[in-house]
């Protein structure tokens, strides 16, 4: 391949994301209405977040789960706590989730007391107790009852946000949805097609357009189609 051909698909590359971004690009975190910042309480919002959005049921009513756990006062890991059992069974159904409602609700409960027992209720605790490596804290998170693989890539991929050292971390769903849009399938590659800060909505994208091959199709096409929906695991 000659300079000038790796030059237009570098190019091309870029184009694709910049339309991606431009059609898929708010975060889950954003969705939920999580204003996320390296403070404890939007943390353990994601955490929670990332719970629920690691379920086999669609993206829009785990979201819509998070923002009703929240309107009801369950914001921080010692509220969770605290609550009774109903009281998060009664959030979750508020946001349309009643599949694994109870489940769930026990696992946000015993989830909040480990969050509490070991990190204070600071998930920057987890962080700094992992050194900000990614694979050792994907470790840490799957010992939080409800975040198995799945939760925690989910966690990683928002937070990434506000924890520099974590990026990029674009795991097998993201690399899925490059797949699909011609895209690079290497970590280090696909990062660089995109600015400081822009890992995250970029992983979000990308999951989004890993549930929906019509709409992968769409944009590669011609970006004639919207998000999908799915779950985000």
């Amino acid at each position: 391949m000659t300079s000038g051909a790796r030059t237009r698909d570098r190019s091309q590359d870029e184009r694709t994301v910049r339309a991606l971004l431009d059609a898929y690009g708010r975060t889950y975190a954003a969705e939920a209405g999580i204003r996320l910042r390296d403070t404890p309480q939007p943390l353990y919002r994601l955490l929670v977040l990332s719970c629920l959005l690691s379920a086999r049921i669609r993206a829009s009513t785990a979201v819509a789960a998070a923002r009703a756990l929240h309107d009801a006062g369950l914001r921080d890991a010692r509220r969770m706590e605290a609550a009774r059992e109903q009281q998060r069974v009664d959030g979750t159904r508020a946001g349309g989730y009643r599949r694994y409602d109870e489940r769930t609700a026990t696992q946000l409960g015993e989830g909040a007391r480990l969050v509490l027992d070991r990190y204070g209720g600071d998930l920057r605790r987890m962080c700094e107790a992992a050194d900000g490596d990614a694979e050792a804290l994907r470790s840490l998170l799957r010992e939080v009852p409800g975040i198995g693989p799945a939760g925690a890539d989910i966690f990683l991929r928002e937070a990434q946000a506000v924890w520099p050292r974590v990026a990029p971390y674009l795991d097998g769903k993201v690399l899925q949805g490059a797949e699909h849009l011609g895209l690079p399938a290497d970590p280090a590659e696909l990062s660089r097609l995109v600015g400081e800060g822009e890992h995250a909505p970029l992983a979000a994208a990308l999951v989004r357009v890993s549930l929906d091959r019509r709409g992968a199709d769409a944009l590669r096409d011609g970006l004639r189609d919207g998000p999908g929906e799915g779950s985000a695991g």
